[in-house]
């Protein structure tokens, strides 16, 4: 004979507490959608918009991009048309890898310049307590003003009659002015001026939080200072190199503005290189094709910088 057994009855609390769990297991995952949806709609979805207009052909026409499938309604016969002679045409013609190695050519460098002009300031920054805040606000205070309109200062300060040859020439420093607009070194300067800020900030955060103890420590132990920053400063402002190196490094790979406007005819990125496909050849599919490579080489060594990253993390933990 089977003996039937009443469930134990769900006390008030337990009924709120089961609701206050569902509740939160909601919350979850709506905070999670909102950067999910974020990604689909302003990554994704403009990716995979631009990959299909790069295995398009260039036609007269308004967009001047062939059609990726047609549609045969007597043989119910759907056809695809990729077309891949714009991955080709890059392969083939010298003119774009040299635009890749010497946008990452020059990416690499200012990214270094910028390196070591940020690292005192924010060492600076994050040792100085009484005036941290009036620093970093100088530090921000760039970002209140264009972007553009910054790049074009600088075009004033290095022209011929600019505030530099003035004063290099005023004090007898040279006799003739420098020609420094059209140059590598304008591009130089007006990238490093430009980015310094994201290098500053990450380092900022990570040296800000660096245990002074440690320094003192080092300090007793009879290191000198210069000892102290390459063995103890350095390495716990590993991160802060990283995270600031990044955010220096992409964004300069596909910088068009600054060549543009500081650069000259032999300063040659692949961000000009795009625009003029986009805009002066009117050839969407190239310049597509140009964007989805450049995507590619940008986003091969942050994965594999991440699988370091994770694969030092585990060995360490």
């Amino acid at each position: 004979m089977t003996t039937l057994t009443t469930p134990a009855p769900v006390s008030t609390f337990e009924r709120w507490w089961q609701g206050i769990k569902y509740f939160m297991q909601q919350g979850r995952n709506f905070v999670i959608a909102i950067p999910m949806t974020w990604l689909v709609l302003f990554f994704l979805i403009p990716f995979a918009v631009v990959f299909k207009i790069s295995l398009s052909e260039k036609i007269l026409a308004i967009p001047p991009v062939s059609n990726l499938w047609s549609w045969n309604s007597e043989d119910a016969l759907v056809t695809l048309n990729l077309y891949l002679g714009n991955y080709k045409f890059l392969w083939e013609d010298s003119l774009y890898l040299d635009a890749y190695l010497s946008s990452i050519k020059i990416a690499a460098i200012s990214t270094l310049i910028t390196l070591i002009v940020a690292y005192p300031i924010a060492y600076l920054i994050a040792r100085s307590k009484q005036y941290r805040y009036v620093l970093l606000a100088l530090v921000i205070l760039p970002f209140w003003t264009s972007f553009l309109l910054r790049v074009y200062a600088w075009m004033g300060f290095l022209n011929k009659n600019g505030v530099i040859n003035n004063i290099l020439m005023s004090l007898g420093i040279i006799d003739e002015p420098l020609n420094m607009i059209g140059t590598n070194f304008a591009v130089y300067i007006g990238i490093v001026y430009t980015y310094l800020p994201f290098m500053i900030l990450p380092l900022y955060t990570i040296l800000e939080k660096l245990d002074e103890s440690l320094l003192e420590a080092s300090a007793d132990l009879g290191a000198k200072p210069y000892e102290t920053f390459l063995h103890v400063v350095l390495p716990l402002s590993i991160p802060g190199i990283v995270a600031g190196s990044l955010l220096v490094f992409i964004p300069v790979v596909g910088e068009f503005v600054i060549p543009a406007l500081l650069g000259g005819s032999d300063t040659l990125m692949i961000g000009r290189v795009l625009w003029d496909e986009f805009f002066t050849n009117r050839d969407w599919p190239m310049a597509s094709a140009v964007a989805i490579v450049m995507l590619v080489f940008l986003v091969i060594p942050m994965m594999v910088l991440r699988r370091v990253q994770d694969a030092k993390q585990e060995r360490n933990s």
